[in-house]
């Protein structure tokens, strides 16, 4: 099991959320809850796709981090 990041953003009609480490892929949706499934939708079947065709998964690379400062 891979932990991939995901950057979730606030849209006029929902959200968008798309991961670093799979450049290209986004999915949106009305609740978050609906965008983030269908983005673990999205990288299950992409990682399905590679696998099948004999590619390498690629490796995770991001990091996530908040920096602190005053607002």
């Amino acid at each position: 099991m891979s932990k991939y990041l995901i950057l979730v953003e606030k849209t006029e009609t929902g959200y968008a959320v798309q991961s670093p480490d799979l450049p290209g892929y986004v999915a949106t949706g009305a609740t978050r809850e609906e965008t983030e499934q269908e983005m673990r939708e999205a990288i299950e079947f992409h990682i399905e796709g590679l696998r099948l065709k004999g590619d390498e998964v690629p490796k995770l690379s991001s990091l996530a981090s908040y920096c602190e400062v005053a607002a």
